[in-house]
């Protein structure tokens, strides 16, 4: 048997060598248009950024040592510019030497990863204007970065990338700007989650300039102007472009291959595409979303190795074994804080049309007893109806990934809130609490499900009239120090003894700082005659957060959350 691979990085690799793993006697024939193979891109910004040293390290496998423990003829600098599905062939050009051949296979993998997205604005191609994708995108920039010993950077896009971008180029002493036209960094996130991101950011030095859009680039000798939809100008010595990527299907279109609805490569659920005997992985591919039923691309190396792995399986031993889909699992660290997310997000679970509840707890990374314990906000999303976790987002310092991992095994095995509840976890003070944060969402969630906790959220202070009662359950201090206006403030400690002053035939909405106190307030009214009673969900400090950033961001629309059941 012959195999041929067409792209070498995760997806592809992963396939080659599995492919090996699984037929020691197959010619396997791997071709790779850049010059590097199996590179660690997720690591490029670090090493722009000198936090990563060695470019070396970088370089998980040269095509030499891949030849050599694999017995794979890996050939770099190599574009499949033809596929033949009527005669078995491809057609190679090697850019070395301009040269042109054939060569056949009985089974071939698209393996062509997803592309930058570049509008064509006016000057975009102007010197100092980069993309960040591959290894030779990163020398570039990094060589010009210190040849030229920039001073002002300009990131445009608030994604993962991005924002990797902006904390490694801040990192290296630049005055750092972040240009994003959404309304929010990070799109995966849910407003409220990416609010906390968003003031950190700030309080960081960074100038972030959301719902902002770029029209041009103008050269002025050594200096980029970037220019801005709203007539604002900004200078800059370098400019990031990470507007986004898109699934590079050139090759699959012409070899005509059918595209799916999110114009990714179309596969089966072994990973075949329209032809039986060509497979496809990783960015390019598109599936099924196990969420939300909707077709989908992820672009993160952790499916693609996977589906890699899985796409050898089906090739070498027959279609037994179905690629499942993702969750887009994610996790980023943006300066020094660690933001992750798993599942689908509330504002895409709206668009989906699937009835779902929100619900956000504020809880210590370990015991709070044990020094160094830091702050993490948890946000989920459930059904309503049998309690099916349906996303997780988490924005904090410590022990986040652990947390993200648990939660987003929950969701990949369809799983509910009430499996949080009793999740047992490893505690000593170093490392959590006796009820990990965790199992605090999980609570919460359980009370909301069986009605002994019912919220509202941060953006529908509007719904709240003045024959309603808006009620802190804070101390005295704290709310002189900053209250929600036309709030009346009996802490709960006092409530018992003062709840004369609170009429049961209004309707109470209450809140406090994280939403702890707010709910054993709400308890006392409840078991009391007070029937219609509301908690603020993730607390003032969410509302504070989320507040702030509204006010800083110019001509963004806010859309409200489902509400409870």
């Amino acid at each position: 048997m012959k195999y041929i691979i067409i792209g070498a990085v995760a997806g592809g690799a992963s396939t080659a060598a599995r492919l090996r793993r699984l037929d020691e006697h197959a010619e396997i024939v791997m071709f790779e248009k850049g010059e590097y193979i199996s590179y660690a891109n997720c690591g490029l910004p670090y090493y722009i950024g000198d936090v990563i040293k060695n470019r070396n390290s970088l370089l998980i496998q040269t095509a030499a040592s891949f030849n050599q423990r694999f017995n794979i003829d890996v050939r770099t600098m190599t574009e499949v510019i033809r596929v033949n599905p009527v005669t078995k062939t491809i057609v190679a050009l090697n850019h070395v030497t301009g040269k042109q051949y054939e060569e056949s296979y009985d089974k071939l993998v698209l393996s062509p990863g997803a592309e930058p997205i570049r509008p064509p604005l006016p000057g975009i191609n102007s010197e100092g204007i980069f993309t960040l994708r591959n290894v030779a995108d990163t020398d570039y920039i990094k060589a010009f970065v210190h040849q030229k010993q920039v001073k002002k950077a300009v990131v445009i896009g608030g994604g993962f990338i991005g924002l990797e971008m902006a904390e490694n180029l801040h990192h290296l002493g630049m005055e750092v700007t972040v240009i994003e036209m959404g309304n929010q960094i990070l799109a995966p996130l849910d407003y409220p989650i990416a609010a906390i991101v968003q003031q950190h950011i700030r309080s960081k030095g960074v100038k972030l300039m959301l719902s902002s859009a770029v029209t041009a680039f103008e050269k002025q000798n050594s200096q980029l102007k970037v220019l801005l939809k709203s007539g604002e100008q900004l200078d800059a010595d370098v400019v990031i472009m990470s507007i986004g990527v898109k699934p590079d299907t050139k090759l699959a279109v012409s070899t005509g291959l059918v595209l799916g609805k999110a114009k990714g490569i179309w596969v089966n659920e072994y990973l075949q595409t329209s032809d039986p005997d060509i497979y496809a992985v990783g960015d390019a591919i598109e599936f099924t979303n196990r969420i939300t039923g909707q077709s989908m691309n992820t672009y993160l190396a952790g499916p693609a190795n996977k589906q890699g792995r899985i796409c050898a399986n089906n090739i070498v031993l027959g279609n037994k074994q179905k690629y499942n889909g993702a969750i887009n699992t994610a996790i980023v660290k943006v300066f020094g804080m660690t933001v992750a997310t798993a599942g689908t997000a509330s504002k895409h679970l709206i668009k989906a049309e699937i009835k779902h509840i929100v619900s956000t707890t504020h809880s210590g990374s370990h015991a709070g007893y044990y020094p160094g314990a830091k702050q993490m906000s948890i946000q989920i999303a459930f059904s309503p109806e049998d309690g099916r976790l349906l996303s997780a987002q988490i924005a904090g310092y410590d022990g986040v990934d652990k947390r993200i991992d648990i939660l987003s095994s929950a969701i990949q095995r369809n799983s509910t809130i009430y499996e949080l509840t009793e999740f047992e976890h490893a505690y000593a003070p170093p490392y959590s609490s006796a009820k990990d944060p965790v199992n605090m969402a999980g609570f919460v969630a359980e009370n909301i499900l069986h009605n002994r906790l019912g919220i509202f959220y941060w953006n529908e202070m509007d719904v709240i009239t003045g024959k309603d009662v808006l009620l802190d359950v804070r101390t005295k201090e704290e709310f002189e120090a900053g209250h929600i206006s036309n709030a009346i403030n009996i802490p709960v400690d006092s409530i018992r003894e003062r709840m004369s002053e609170i009429d049961p035939a209004k309707n109470i909405y209450i809140y406090c700082l994280a939403g702890l106190r707010g709910y054993l307030a709400q308890r006392i009214l409840k078991q009391n005659g007070y029937n219609k009673v509301l908690n603020l969900s993730g607390g003032y400090q969410l509302w504070e957060i989320c507040n702030k950033e509204l006010f800083q961001t110019i001509g963004h629309e806010i859309k409200r959350p489902e509400p409870v059941s």
